[in-house]
């Protein structure tokens, strides 16, 4: 473990680790770079702010669309069964109570 000021690193699994976090090295084309920069500029933050609001927008867009996918897998299913509407629903759910 090596230390450079008020940090400290470690090499583990190819990856480099600070008490911060784990630091990944990202390799974009120029023009991508050039807009990555410009942009963390733009919204007064650093690159690293950036790229986790990224990701995290990423991941959320990510759920969503799967979260679709599932209803409409459901309601496909659903229909073949004849469940076409909310009445329908609540009949199969309180139909044993």
């Amino acid at each position: 473990m090596s230390n450079t000021g008020e940090h400290s690193y470690r090499l583990d699994e190819g990856k480099i680790r600070s008490r911060l976090g784990i630091i990944h090295a990202v390799s974009l084309p120029s023009n991508l770079a050039a807009n990555f920069e410009k942009l963390a500029t733009a919204e007064s933050k650093n690159k690293s702010e950036l790229f986790r609001e990224m990701l995290t927008a990423y991941e959320r867009r990510h759920r969503e669309e799967r979260f679709h996918e599932l209803q409409r897998y459901g309601v496909k299913k659903a229909r073949k069964k004849g469940i076409l509407t909310e009445a329908d629903v609540d009949k199969l759910v309180f139909q044993g109570r």
